[in-house]
């Protein structure tokens, strides 16, 4: 994002801000710091699903998010 964000105000945009539905802190990759304007919620470091998020091309149609218990996706 902040990639895109540097690519964009390079390009005369104005202003950039980003927003996103889920911060998961725990899961990054990098220790670069984007500027968040809006986030949705603060999501702890479990695998979530609903709302477009998925797990195997499944459960990504639900109308709320909800958490996958382990032994559906560690193969137990």
């Amino acid at each position: 994002m902040k990639c895109v964000g540097d690519m964009l105000l390079a390009r005369t945009a104005a202003s950039v801000k980003i927003c996103t539905f889920l911060d998961k802190k725990a899961r990054r990759e990098h220790d670069i710091e984007v500027p968040v304007a809006y986030i949705g919620y603060h999501c702890p470091n479990k695998f979530v699903v609903g709302y477009g998020c998925d797990y195997d091309e499944k459960y990504r149609n639900l109308p709320y998010l909800g958490v996958l218990k382990p032994e559906v996706y560690s193969g137990h």
